[in-house]
């Protein structure tokens, strides 16, 4: 790995080996913050978050001088001209503007047709398949400076399952649908039946327009299979994606223009079999390929290990899956990827969890959260975060009794203004939104505090989604999935995070 302006630690034991690496969010033309590390941006240690103080009004848990404020509720709060009630299922979400009269960022919705009373409405121009009613899409959402809520319309309807996605250096929103459904397929839920009419599995553009300028097209280069998030690389040539699937487990996979760089109206610029789709090979010492991300642990953090990639044969998967286009052991496997976020150098990627017989080879050994950084240009992965497998976190038994020092479930993933992570938890138990310094310590910034039922005598809470910054690092924006809130964080950031 080349030292640039890019950075190694060594830390204790305790801490291992990490990569810091700096940065802000590439889509508002910001220049990069000094490297992170475990030791602070200014050399001194970093500050351990305060104690969560549990919230009178029952919805989060934060430490003492942060403050939250609701932006949208489900069903609650109201779309702009008249489009309705803000819609259920909050997930991905990023900040795409930022000016002197507020901020602007889009939010997914991960719903298929009926599954919640409150689905994304089909509005005209927004519509991509008219056979998915009252299902995903996204909502773009303006605040003032603050996060008060100023307004939120559609952006793109009839797609299903927005998961994740990513920012773009242009300013606009990838979102990424986490199914792989045909044309023809039928779909029942809430009392409804009905038939899709087109492919799901892709990946769509979303302006920060009204939603009669909106381009309801699927980018087909990308690929059609169970998109999770994705990151632009800077030079506008090449798009890193995840996919969130199991039997056998998902890939990563890497887009490479042919010519040309990216620019606003992917869709519209790209043909379908534009560019090459790749899937990762994780290579050790020897050249061998690591068949499954589960046999690198703890013991490797810090250690990059080199990538290559291979084309995918049938990037639409006409007949079959495009993960399963491969023979194990001739790619990387890895369950649950996840969130993927740039930091301008490189990007970072989650696979949120391993431990049940399906989800790892027999031999390979379980986890609770893995957290890596790519490197663009040495092309080499390095495991940065590593949670180990608790068995508590199975949802068995009793609940640990440090829950707010227990964690499990890594899921979205963005980069702080200082170059350090937020997380989003998507475990069995407590759900926390968590500080997280890459090759450093990782702490709980706020607990869910809604629950939403039981499991083996145990309270229950819905996963945090979605985390981003605004730019100057004053708002932190986060959603409670269920039921569908964003929330506003507020407080000293620069005193924890720096």
């Amino acid at each position: 790995m080349s030292i640039s302006r890019r950075q190694i630690f060594t830390g204790s034991a305790a801490t291992a080996v990490g990569l810091a690496v700096g940065g802000v969010l590439p889509t508002l033309g910001a220049t990069p913050a000094s490297a992170a590390s475990s030791t602070g941006t200014a050399g001194r240690p970093l500050r351990p978050f305060p104690p969560l103080k549990d919230d009178p009004n029952g919805i989060l848990a934060l430490p003492e001088g942060f403050s939250y404020k609701i932006v949208t509720r489900e069903g609650l709060t109201d779309m702009s001209f008249g489009q309705g009630k803000t819609p259920g299922m909050h997930d991905g979400t990023g900040v795409v503007g930022m000016k002197h009269s507020g901020l602007t960022f889009i939010l997914n919705h991960e719903s298929a047709p009926h599954a919640v009373t409150h689905g994304v409405p089909h509005v005209p121009g927004t519509v991509y398949d008219p056979g998915a009613p009252n299902a995903g899409g996204c909502t773009v959402v303006t605040t003032d400076p603050e996060g008060n809520l100023t307004g939120q319309w559609v952006g793109i309807s009839g797609t299903i399952r927005n998961c994740a996605g990513g920012v773009t250096p242009w300013g606009t929103w990838l979102t990424c649908e986490e199914s792989s459904n045909r044309a023809g397929s039928t779909w029942s839920a809430g009392g409804q039946t009905g038939t899709y009419q087109k492919d799901h599995g892709y990946v769509f553009e979303v302006f920060p327009d009204p939603s009669g300028a909106q381009l309801p097209k699927p980018i087909k280069a990308f690929g059609r299979f169970d998109h999770e998030a994705l990151a632009v690389e800077p030079k506008q040539r090449r798009v890193y994606l995840s996919e969130d699937a199991s039997g056998p487990n998902g890939l990563f996979y890497r887009w490479t223009a042919s010519q040309g760089r990216l620019e606003k109206g992917i869709a519209d610029q790209l043909g379908d079999t534009e560019g090459t789709l790749e899937a990762m090979q994780i290579r050790l010492d020897d050249g061998s390929i690591v068949p499954d991300v589960a046999y690198i642990t703890s013991a490797q953090l810090g250690r990059p290990f080199n990538v290559t990639w291979v084309p995918v044969p049938d990037r639409d998967a006409k007949t079959t899956p495009t993960r399963l286009q491969f023979a194990d052991g001739t790619v990387t496997r890895g369950k649950k990827f996840e969130g993927v976020w740039s930091n301008g150098d490189g990007c970072y990627i989650v696979n949120s969890y391993a431990f049940a017989t399906a989800d790892l080879p027999p031999d390979a050994a379980k986890h609770d959260g893995m957290v890596w950084f790519y490197d663009y240009k040495d092309e080499t992965i390095t495991l940065v975060t590593y949670f180990p497998h608790n068995p508590f976190s199975e949802g068995e038994g009793v609940n640990p009794k440090y829950a707010d020092m227990t964690f499990d479930g890594p899921d979205n993933v963005t980069v702080t203004p200082w170059g350090t992570l937020v997380l989003a938890e998507d475990g069995a138990r407590a759900s926390h939104v968590l500080s997280s310094v890459p090759g450093g310590p990782t702490y709980a910034i706020a607990r869910n505090q809604l629950q939403i039922g039981t499991s083996n005598g145990n309270p229950t809470y819905s996963e945090f989604t979605g985390p981003t910054f605004s730019p100057d690092g004053k708002v932190l924006f986060v959603n409670i999935q269920t039921p569908g809130i964003t929330l506003a964080i507020t407080g000293p950031w620069q005193d924890y995070l720096r």
